[in-house]
């Protein structure tokens, strides 16, 4: 960091642009997050005592990384891309500074009740909706303003309204204690929300990316690719809220075409900076958690046994949404930073972290102490993210570099 730049940054920087502060959100609630999920699995494992209220520990954890910590950034990235992709003036500041100040308070709120405060986890809760319902109102009316049609602008939203759905039928369960609604929430968050919305910004961009920096590479993006997850998305999602766990793996061996196709097509061949490799990297975990459910569906089908537990669906949350979302706000921070488009140590080691760290969580579910393993992983988050957080975050206080707004 610059002289300048240190004697010019400060938290006004953090409004300059959506991205800068949901990435900051973003990137302070993992660590909180993970802080207090690592505390909370090591006083299982090892017996001190930590305080604690409210629902059970596993549910506020898929909660808050469902929908706290990943929208932030979900929310950062649509709401500076949105514009830029239907050739719209860029989001005013009063318009997502709502969003990134409930997605922050909701997640200090719930966690402080997830550590005892009775009332946060429903403060939290009604705080995270506001900052939903501010960043779909500032989306949605994107759609009707621009003269053609961007079909991955609709199927991001489509996945958000999804999310809304979750958020509520939480919010729901917090007041009335129906464990329904708490557990269609979690299952909406992962195959209605996030993985529509990972796919879909992966149909968009990553094509994009190699095509700018591998030559000659030919951007493969059919629209049918885009629109056949949704329908195998949503039968997954469909089976697992109907507990017919032992038919999930019919749309699993669907996603698993169409994750290992788009990897084939996708992946461009010869030499390329580490930062777009991370990228494809990053999805190769799709077609590898998409190969677990099937597994995992097969086996309940056959012998009654729900094997591998949570491994697959942390194979798909750490392995894919997590390497991904390092490459990604990576790739974005630098460039709108001013900075070059490479992928500096910090973050390649945060991306190989991450890998060991998903690694580490899928294979929690088979050893001897699962526990153990969960707590490894969990710390493994701190370990793997917390210089790659300074790093950025240090990036969003300060202006870009190249003296440009923004």
């Amino acid at each position: 960091m610059d002289a300048l730049t240190r004697t010019t940054a400060g938290p006004r920087h953090l409004f300059a642009a959506p991205h800068r502060l949901l990435f900051f959100v973003g990137a302070t609630n993992v660590l909180l997050a993970m802080a207090w999920w690592a505390a909370w699995l090591g006083a299982q494992r090892f017996g001190w005592t930590m305080p604690s209220s409210g629902p059970y520990a596993g549910w506020l954890h898929a909660f808050v990384m469902q929908y706290q910590m990943l929208p932030s950034f979900v929310f950062g990235f649509l709401l500076t891309t949105f514009p830029r992709w239907m050739g719209l003036p860029d989001i005013e500041r009063w318009r997502y500074a709502p969003v990134g100040i409930g997605l922050f308070g909701g997640q200090l709120m719930t966690l402080l009740g997830a550590i005892g405060w009775d009332a946060g986890i429903v403060v939290g809760a009604f705080m995270t909706l506001a900052g939903w319902l501010a960043g779909i109102a500032t989306l949605g009316p994107l759609l009707w303003r621009e003269k053609g049609t961007t079909w991955h602008a609709r199927s991001c939203f489509a996945a958000l309204l999804i999310g809304l759905v979750g958020v509520l039928a939480w919010t729901g369960f917090l007041l009335a204690g129906s464990p329904g609604l708490a557990y269609a929430a979690i299952k909406l968050g992962g195959f209605g929300l996030l993985l529509p919305l990972y796919w879909t910004v992966a149909h968009r961009m990553f094509p994009f990316f190699a095509g700018n920096v591998v030559k000659p590479y030919t951007a493969w993006r059919p629209m049918w690719l885009l629109a056949a997850l949704w329908p195998a998305a949503l039968a997954h999602l469909g089976l697992e809220l109907a507990h017919a766990y032992a038919w999930t793996w019919i749309p699993d061996l669907v996603l698993l075409a169409l994750s290992s196709t788009a990897l084939a097509r996708w992946w461009p061949k010869g030499r390329k900076p580490f930062l777009l490799t991370a990228l494809f990297l990053g999805l190769a975990w799709l077609p590898v958690a998409f190969a677990l459910y099937t597994m995992q569906s097969l086996a309940y089908l056959l012998l009654g046994e729900y094997l591998l537990g949570r491994g697959p669906a942390h194979a798909l949350f750490i392995g894919f949404f997590g390497s991904v979302l390092v490459a990604m706000v990576t790739r974005v921070t630098q460039g709108h930073s001013g900075r070059p488009l490479a992928m500096p140590k910090v973050a390649i080691y945060a991306f190989a972290a991450i890998n060991v760290v998903a690694v580490t969580r899928v294979f929690a579910e088979i050893s001897h102490d699962p526990m153990l393993w969960q707590v490894l992983a969990a710390a493994g988050w701190l370990v793997a993210l917390t210089p790659w957080i300074l790093r950025v975050g240090s990036i969003y206080l300060a202006p870009r570099v190249d003296g440009r707004p923004g």
